[in-house]
């Protein structure tokens, strides 16, 4: 479970990312960020607003909508410092995992970033209902995987926080924990997002 910057630069660097082609879907991305306390790693989970249009209450990862003009890693790490409050560089990206395409007519580039020494973090209540940092360790659960009626493909829950955390921000942690933490290169499109998130 110690992983350093080194160790996983280097396993996302064996592992070659799928990328999605948009056909009439959006572009967007979401941050990895990692940071360290007490000689121990993890990474930043957020909870949307209740009030917000779209995934109201879910858990996410930093992330949205790839702006005209810009890249997955730009948007990646806008979205960090204007959710989080948290301002990292090209040179704090330490590679990307799949492209997830979602059912609410996205496709998600995940982007891992190491934000240690990046600064204390201020997320933007508009955006951030929680903000919380989980241990690399906590990624170590047993995954769900459920069948449900509206698709012969599983949905993932991950047991997070005392919570279920849903896909596609589970098939991203899941791809996470497997890629880096265990060097087994997993594929996660063929993992299902519960209903309640397709729109």
């Amino acid at each position: 479970m110690a992983v350093g910057r080194d160790t996983i630069v280097a396993r996302l660097g064996e592992f070659t990312a799928r990328s999605v082609p948009l056909d009439g879907r959006r572009a967007a991305a979401v941050c990895v960020a990692l940071s360290g306390r007490a000689e121990e790693f993890g990474f930043w989970l957020i909870t949307r607003p209740v009030t917000m249009r779209a995934h109201a209450g879910q858990f996410a990862l930093p992330g949205g909508r790839v702006d005209d003009g810009e890249d997955t890693v730009g948007a990646a790490l806008r979205e960090l410092r204007e959710e989080v409050g948290v301002a990292c560089g090209r040179d704090d990206v330490l590679g990307r995992l799949d492209d997830y395409p979602t059912r609410s007519g996205y496709v998600i580039t995940p982007v891992v970033v190491w934000a240690d020494g990046a600064g204390r973090p201020s997320p933007n209540p508009a955006e951030v209902a929680t903000l919380d940092w989980v241990p690399l360790r906590d990624l170590e659960v047993t995954p769900r995987f459920l069948r449900i009626p509206e698709s012969d493909r599983p949905v993932i829950q991950l047991p997070l926080l005392g919570h279920l955390v849903h896909a596609p921000t589970a098939a991203m942690l899941y791809q996470f924990r497997e890629v880096v933490l265990h060097r087994r290169h997993t594929r996660v499109d063929d993992l299902e997002q519960p209903v309640f998130a397709w729109r």
